[in-house]
């Protein structure tokens, strides 16, 4: 069965003054259904105020733009009440609740990627009186999110509630670093340990103008969801019976899903081209085909030479290239 890998913008779902909530929908990218993923983005205008909310789901935010507050809950925990701002990573395990507030900045652009496997509809049951419940549901005529006044107090965020829940991939050590290339940093069980208990991994990847990122695959069966954040370039998607399966311009608001054991590669635009992956395992094992790391390189020439049927003077020059190069090429000069 033929499944269609073409990137995807979000939908609007709801919203008003405060802001707004949109998600990508199964029947629009039917790879979310097949790999159990669910994406959706949060916008919230000055004085924005996304409701509490539960979540039936693990997931992983990611900050776009701007700066605001965050409130958390883990299962059983008190109120976390943080400083976030663009470039923040934030683990959110399963049945957390969060809320998210835009205090002062423009707008405040969160993304949610997780893993929808478990997911149910909630049920909440409070000992109250039911004159108190009517007045408590009713007094709030917003569906999600609403706009505070411009005085309203909201908690004050606390920057120690950042200590293991976030990590700002703007500012965290590279894990890879290639000139005129692109860089990396890895979110994983090492730099952010709450990712073991969410299940997932995610990175993201800054590509330099027109340098390609080497064709790779999760060789541990691991699903890669990828959302565009700034610039734009080219991918193209391999099956697994060798087959091109995509090849497209993508471009920032784009989501597209990379199923297991295929192979992607992306070539930027001049500009450049910018991307936060989620993968579903927490520890996620990548093979790339090409470059010093490459899995060719490291056959022996024989096995080469019988695999392209090709002698040992075009084998020997198959190898001396990307000798150098780890992950990203930098465009030719």
């Amino acid at each position: 069965m033929e499944i269609d890998l073409t990137p995807k913008q979000a939908k609007n779902v709801y919203g008003g003054d405060g802001g707004n909530y949109s998600a990508w929908c199964p029947n629009d990218l039917p790879m979310l259904k097949h790999a159990n993923i669910g994406a959706a983005k949060l916008s919230l205008n000055k004085n924005g105020f996304a409701l509490p909310s539960y979540s039936d789901s693990a997931k992983v935010a990611y900050v776009l733009q701007g700066s605001g507050v965050a409130g958390i809950v883990l299962p059983e925990k008190e109120e976390k009440v943080l400083p976030i701002k663009t470039g923040d990573s934030i683990a959110l395990p399963f049945g957390v609740v969060t809320w998210w507030y835009n205090k002062e900045d423009t707008q405040l652009v969160v993304l949610f990627l997780g893993d929808t496997s478990k997911a149910h509809k909630t049920g909440r049951a409070w000992d109250l009186e039911e004159s108190v419940v009517k007045t408590l549901v009713g007094n709030q005529s917003g569906n999600g999110i609403v706009k505070l006044d411009a005085g309203f107090k909201i908690t004050e965020p606390s920057e120690k509630h950042r200590n293991g829940l976030v990590l700002n991939c703007l500012e965290a050590p590279l894990d890879v670093d290639i000139k005129n290339g692109g860089r990396v940093v890895v979110l994983n069980t090492k730099n952010l340990p709450l990712v073991g208990e969410v299940g997932l991994g995610a990175d993201l990847v800054r590509l330099d103008g027109s340098a390609m990122c080497s064709p790779g695959f999760s060789c541990d069966s691991a699903y890669q969801v990828t959302y565009i954040v700034r610039g734009s370039g080219r991918a193209q998607v391999v099956g697994v019976d060798g087959k091109r399966v995509l090849e497209t311009t993508v471009k920032a608001g784009n989501l597209f899903i990379v199923p297991r054991f295929f192979v992607v590669s992306k070539i930027a635009d001049p500009e450049g081209l910018e991307w936060f992956s989620i993968i579903s395992t927490p520890n996620p094992i990548f093979t790339h085909l090409a470059g010093s790391i490459g899995a060719w390189k490291a056959l022996s020439p024989q096995v080469l030479q019988a695999s392209f049927n090709v002698g040992s003077d075009l084998e020997q020059q198959f190898r001396s290239k990307r000798t150098a190069d780890a992950i990203f090429f930098p465009p030719p000069k």
